[in-house]
Parts: structure tokens; sequence; C-alpha cells
């Protein structure tokens, strides 16, 4: 997708390491974290150079939360598909440490490793296994339309 500079979006090299592709919404590329003990997808906006909220028009926001709402529903359904029924959604947008924008949602639950703190920073990621993965990623892309 085009810049209003002319440049073409390109996806931070610090994602593909830490999730799985999920495909392509309206506005956002959405991905599945690589990490099994949370639900959890990352949505990244296909605008060159977006950093900040504010680097999206208007339209571009009403349709960032728009899928962000969708994701939430996404990210439920894998959590309820792996046996582990997400209580509560977190959204967060931060970039400090990869600065392209992205917001993830991430299912939590009360006996989740970070309760109740933010996911970040808190112990390992644990790879999905073969089959929860695929099971999560169907579910993932079922409930997005992917």
């Amino acid at each position: 997708m085009p810049h209003a500079q002319g440049t073409m979006f390109e996806l931070h090299p610090a994602f593909p390491p830490t999730s799985e592709a999920l495909g392509d919404l309206a506005l956002s590329h959405a991905r599945l974290q690589a990490d099994a003990r949370y639900a959890w997808i990352v949505l990244i906006p296909r605008i060159a150079g977006a950093r900040e909220l504010e680097d999206l028009s208007p339209n571009d926001r009403a349709a960032l939360t728009e899928e962000i709402v969708r994701a939430g529903l996404a990210v439920r359904a894998v959590g309820s598909a792996l046996g582990r029924r997400v209580e509560k959604l977190n959204v967060g947008q931060l970039g400090n440490v990869t600065p392209q924008l992205h917001v993830h949602v991430v299912g939590r639950r009360a006996d989740d490793a970070a309760w109740p703190g933010p996911v970040w920073g808190v112990g390992t990621a644990e790879a999905y296994g073969a089959e929860d993965l695929a099971r999560a990623m169907a579910t993932a892309r079922g409930v997005l339309g992917l």
C-alpha cells in the first residue's frame, strides 16, 4: 500500500521471528503471536512510515478500531479452541521496542503467567505444538474471514 510520499509498506523484521502470518484485513496485516501461553493477535496497519495512531487518517483509525474488535473475537475463539477460555482482552499499542505502528490484542486469564500485570517481559515465550498452532491459525483465520 503506497504511503503519501510514495513509499511502500514493509513489515518490520522483528515480527516474522515472533509471530505467524494470518493474512491481510482491509487495513492491517494480522499475525498470531508465537507464544502458546496466550491467545494473542498483532495487527500492523499497512501504512508506510506509521508509528503512532495519529499517523493514520480518521477513516483508517476507525477501520483499525473495527479490526481490533474483530481480532478480539478471534482471540476469544482461539482461546476456546485451545481449551483456555479468555476471561479478559488486553489491547495495547506500545511500540517502544518495535517502532512500526502495531496493536496487540491479548487474551488473558486469571491463571496466566503474567496475571494481573502486562504480558511483556514476563517469562519466556512458549512455542506452540504443531497441532495447536494449526488449530489456532485456522480458528483465527476463520473468525477474521481470512
